[in-house]
């Protein structure tokens, strides 16, 4: 049986989404290798980005259902200026 799933990247450079069709029991990892996502987003790194469904965090190896929509991740960094300080 063939499920419908998207694919999200919200890369900084422009976000990403991709409507795929993919067979029942896929992956999370093989959903984002079937998808293409990789090729035009070569800064994706799966093994050190986190990944998940509808916003929350799931495994690589986690099966999907009809509908779901994949998520990955950027890797989140904060900057500090001059108005920040921790004596809050």
């Amino acid at each position: 049986m063939v499920m419908k799933i998207s694919v999200v990247y919200a890369s900084p450079d422009r976000p990403v989404l991709l409507n795929c069709r993919v067979e029942e029991g896929c992956t999370v990892k093989q959903a984002i290798e079937q998808s293409g996502l990789l090729r035009y987003c070569t800064d994706i790194d799966l093994a050190k980005q986190k990944v998940g469904i509808f916003g929350k965090f799931t495994k690589l190896d986690n099966p999907l259902k009809e509908g779901d929509r994949v998520e990955i991740y950027q890797k989140i960094t904060r900057v500090l200026d001059d108005d920040d300080d921790d004596d809050d």
